[in-house]
């Protein structure tokens, strides 16, 4: 299916959309403030080297000098690789032979600075492609260890006739096949060879010519990796609503990416770029728990720490000729538009999704067929089970990054997350079991109820006299206080 790409560029965030048939699939937010400098590499000078800590301060240019380890030192990699049987013998080379004040080395950060703490950092560099990862300073090629073992060698074998097709003999370094490259062409992958190949160069050259504590290179941000990551053979536009990004991203593609080239279009009109093709709008549903289906069905989808559920309801859809025809429909609606929302509100990990019972074993199969078929669109690796023996299909699909509503929402205050709160008469019950705990304690002269307004309500209207008997009861006064401060389950006692 065809696809177009729309990016909203703003100086504080960029947002991509990636829209197929009309319908919004995917949405990639970036928001300046937030990046990050992991992956960055950089031509730092060691400022102080601790051998009791087996490690290094390193500056590169940041306010705070960055932590170099030991272990993370390119030649006690190198060591442990060479001899897996002597590994703690190579990894106990002090760092104190070798590196030393004043001493520049090229530098890659693992860790964002965190608090008080510096960067984390390691010498062994790792440029990270489309498909690919490049490690110009080693000679391993492999493949990740999320691809089936059964398809690992022969992707193996593949990787290396490319790069012995690419590269010089004894030049190329290493390559690791990505768990997205699995399925990429010669093509996709010889393009990226290619990527990786000038972006290395480009980060030598520069360690040889700028000072030190330069930044060399750093990984791409959101709009470039919109050429590298997102584009494909169905991508037939990528608009973009800023003239000056629009040219920026023409330069990028020109040297790393020609084939995507003439997809860029600037976008120039009066409308908001989201606005005009109703992006906003999807992006607020896909905040929702309920999603509502054409046949008059719905999902509900929940997220936890530890899964996801969606929930298929028929709603008030009752078919044509009976429960099972209505039923088999409301699924087969239900499986596209749950693989749609994974893609959208980019859900990771554990799935559950709950379809309305079948009794027919081709119903259930043809539900999961066209699951399957959807998710192949998701460029996020996904393993579906099949319908359990209680009739829920069980799956797992990658976590690439936070999901829509982490990235957009924070817990509720009032609610704390649970997306619930207790009613007001369930507050004022606790309030006067909380009155009567510490009148078994204190001797005050009164007691003063602060609680929002609906409570305070509550307790001077129908539950007054319980409240009048409860005051009879302890032989103190009790006063009530609104407090707009409070939120729906919070309150406080004062002993006067």
């Amino acid at each position: 299916m065809q696809q177009d790409i729309l990016i909203n560029w703003s100086p504080h965030e960029t947002r991509v959309a990636v829209v197929e048939g009309g319908a919004l699939q995917e949405i990639h937010l970036e928001r300046t403030l937030a990046r990050g400098i992991v992956s960055n590499v950089y031509l730092g000078r060691v400022a102080r080297v601790l051998p009791g800590m087996q490690s290094a301060f390193i500056d590169i240019g940041l306010e705070k000098a960055a932590f170099l380890h030991v272990a993370d030192l390119l030649s006690s990699v190198n060591a442990r690789h060479a001899d897996t049987d002597h590994k703690e013998a190579a990894a106990l080379l002090p760092i104190e032979k070798q590196v030393f004040e004043g001493q520049t080395l090229l530098v890659q950060v693992i860790k964002d600075p965190i608090g008080t703490k510096g960067a984390r950092l390691s010498t062994q560099i790792s440029i990270a492609g489309r498909f690919l990862v490049y490690l110009p300073q080693d000679q391993h090629i492999g493949v990740s260890q999320k691809i089936p073992p059964a398809q690992r060698e022969a992707l193996k074998a593949r990787l290396q006739r490319l790069v012995l097709e690419s590269f010089d003999k004894g030049q190329a370094g290493g390559f690791i096949l990505r768990t997205n490259g699995e399925d990429a062409s010669d093509a996709e992958l010889s393009q990226d060879l290619a990527y990786l190949r000038t972006t290395w160069e480009g980060i030598r050259t520069k360690s040889t010519t700028m000072p030190p504590m330069s930044e060399l290179h750093q990984d791409l941000n959101l709009l470039k990796r919109v050429l590298r990551d997102l584009t494909s053979e169905s991508t037939q536009s990528i608009r973009i609503d800023s003239r000056e990004q629009y040219e920026a991203l023409l330069e990028f593609g020109r040297v790393f990416m020609p084939a995507a080239v003439s997809q860029l279009v600037h976008y120039k009109g009066e409308r908001p770029i989201f606005d005009l093709f109703g992006i906003e709008e999807d992006m607020a549903r896909a905040l929702g728990r309920r999603v509502d289906l054409k046949s008059g069905g719905y999902l509900i989808i929940d997220q936890t720490e530890a899964m996801t559920t969606v929930d298929v309801n028929t709603g008030g859809f009752v078919g044509h000729r009976n429960f099972e025809e209505t039923v088999f429909k409301t699924n087969l609606e239900a499986a596209v538009a749950i693989a749609r929302q994974l893609r959208l509100r980019n859900l990771g990990g554990i799935i559950i999704a709950d379809f309305i019972d079948m009794e027919s074993a081709e119903h259930r199969q043809g539900v999961l067929d066209e699951f399957n078929k959807h998710l192949l669109r998701d460029r996020v690796k996904t393993m579906v089970s099949g319908f359990s023996s209680l009739g829920l299909v069980e799956m797992t699909r990658k976590r690439t990054r936070e999901s829509l509503g982490a990235l957009l929402c924070e817990p509720c205050a009032v609610c704390a997350g649970k997306g619930y709160v207790k009613t007001s008469r369930s507050l004022a019950y606790d309030i006067l079991r909380e009155i009567l705990r510490e009148a078994r304690q204190f001797n005050p002269k009164e007691f003063r109820i602060l609680a929002n307004q609906a409570v305070v309500e509550l307790l001077l209207d129908e539950e007054r006299e319980h409240l009048a008997a409860l005051s009879d009861f302890i032989g103190k006064p009790i006063s009530l206080q609104v407090d707009a401060a409070l939120g729906q389950e919070q309150y406080d006692i004062v002993l006067m």
